[in-house]
């Protein structure tokens, strides 16, 4: 079954993305390995490809987390987008359109087809917020109430966020911001679907450089429920950049963190062992994920047509060794759970 998830809130033409200011990760690919699994739960043949599959969206909500910086109305509006990591078109800011009314709010927003959008910011220089940027301590509460904009999501819910870095400029979307963010009770109803977060972040997003953009997020908790099942990332990031001055646009993304899903019998951490690379809107054509339990651990490599994906099921907690199962499936088989 194809999930919703928060893609569709990312800003940028990208899902996540490479750092700014405080940008980076903490997986494998930085040389700085997840912390370990917690015990009693082993990875197998048996469940090798229901593990893949809980991974590979526990990378791609991780990456979507970053995208929420951006609908607290400083940078978008809400968007298109369903389970399969995508590159959105960018859409319009609300800023401008904030500026024009009350500069702090509360300033509610009509979404296109139905429902609002209620910003509230505080900030410490009007004048420097009228410019178009934001100081260090920066306050914006978002609130969105059934907001429809006619792209297949209703949107609902609460961000809260604090500015922590900021240089450029927003008017003319260019800007290097880094935000902490508080998730409350935030869904996003797509058909029968429906996700739900509840945690924190920090988000960093680079658009000085546009089209080609950075972002990256981390965070200590993220549940996201997911119409019966519940998931739980901890000490999560990810980081990925697009460089939309080609064609085909390349992009990278890393990811790390720990998961503990309901649909499973345990937790896992999870790493990419070696980044991920792909181009425009495809999956990616290179790369591993490396998927570890208390005993057992499985990696997942991109092949190069971005298409097919190869896991191996280890006996050992690290990748290593003679494999003792491997299993062909696609990208799309696993996002669509």
């Amino acid at each position: 079954m194809k999930r919703a998830t928060f893609s569709t809130l990312i800003p940028f033409i990208l899902l996540a993305g490479c750092g700014g200011s405080d940008g980076g990760i903490t997986g494998q690919g930085n040389n700085n390995p997840p912390p370990p699994p917690p015990a009693g739960f082993a990875i197998t043949s048996a469940n090798g490809l229901q593990v893949s599959q809980v991974a590979y969206q526990a990378v791609i909500t991780s990456g979507d987390i970053a995208g929420l910086a951006g609908s607290t109305g400083i940078a978008s509006s809400p968007g298109g987008g369903l389970a399969k990591p995508g590159i959105p078109q960018q859409l319009a800011g609300t800023l401008a359109g904030i500026l024009q009314k009350v500069p702090v709010g509360p300033t509610v927003v009509d979404c296109l087809s139905s429902g609002t959008v209620t910003v509230t910011m505080n900030v410490a220089d009007l004048n420097v917020l009228l410019g178009g940027m934001l100081s260090v301590g920066d306050t914006i509460l978002t609130e969105y109430a059934m907001c429809d904009e006619g792209l297949g999501e209703v949107i609902d819910g609460t961000i809260d966020s604090e500015v922590k870095a900021f240089d450029g400029n927003i008017l003319v979307s260019a800007y290097n911001m880094t935000m902490t963010m508080n998730v409350t009770n935030f869904q996003v109803t797509a058909g029968a679907d429906v996700v739900t977060g509840n945690g924190d972040a920090t988000a960093t997003l680079n658009s000085l450089a546009a089209p080609y953009v950075e972002a990256s997020v981390t965070g200590n908790s993220m549940t996201t429920d997911m119409n019966s099942s519940s998931n739980t990332l901890s000490n999560y990031a990810s980081t990925q950049t697009l460089d939309a001055t080609l064609a085909p646009a390349p992009y990278t993304m890393d990811s790390s963190g720990t998961l503990d899903s309901s649909e499973l019998s345990g937790a896992f951490t999870y790493s990419t062992s070696t980044m991920f690379q792909g181009f425009d809107t495809d999956y990616p054509n290179a790369g591993v994920l490396l998927v570890v339990s208390d005993s057992g651990s499985a990696t997942l490599t991109a092949e190069t047509n971005g298409v097919d994906v190869t896991i191996r099921i280890y006996a050992s907690n690290d990748g290593t060794g003679d494999p003792v199962d491997t299993i062909m499936t696609t990208w799309a088989e696993l996002a669509a759970m």
